[in-house]
């Protein structure tokens, strides 16, 4: 069993190392700066709320998509099926051609990706920085799902991988 370490030094690896233990889901966060679309892959985001019905996304704050969700007040969430491991690959990656070669169609005016196992749009109602990254709070106004039972895309491990049920 590792040793344990002294409260309050805990190292990055430490931490990175645990969290690699919790399956998350993955979407790719997006929102238009004029005519050009921007998205950025997360792992961070859940549903936080049913009534009103709300969401939320955390991004890191030296992000230029952050920038221009604070600026617009909206985002769209792309949350992806298994088929989309490479899509998911390609936001993921740092750059401002992200939507080079990728389909996609406005959506209650925010890029929606086709093929998601589910689409949300919603508006952002409040702003909470965390460390490094900011909690992006977001009332719901549209949320399809794809309906055609797409297994969800998860990041577990450090790897792509997708959810399976227990036998019974």
């Amino acid at each position: 069993m590792p040793a344990t370490q002294p409260p309050g030094t805990i190292t990055l690896q430490a931490f990175r190392d645990a969290m690699a233990t919790v399956a998350s889901p993955v979407a790719v966060v997006t929102a238009m700066d004029g005519p050009r679309p921007h998205g950025t892959t997360v792992s961070a985001f859940a549903s936080l709320s049913l009534t009103p019905p709300m969401v939320m996304v955390s991004l890191d704050n030296r992000s230029r998509l952050l920038a221009i969700i604070r600026r617009t007040g909206r985002l769209g969430l792309n949350i992806l099926g298994t088929h989309q491991a490479q899509l998911a690959a390609t936001f993921a990656r740092s750059g401002r051609d992200k939507f080079d070669d990728v389909i996609w169609s406005p959506s209650a005016n925010l890029p929606r990706l086709p093929g998601s196992a589910a689409w949300i749009a919603a508006e952002v109602d409040e702003h909470v920085t965390a460390g490094d990254h900011t909690v992006l709070l977001a009332h719901v106004i549209t949320a399809e799902s794809s309906g055609e039972g797409l297994k969800p895309l998860t990041y577990h491990q450090r790897s792509f991988g997708t959810h399976r049920p227990l036998a019974a």
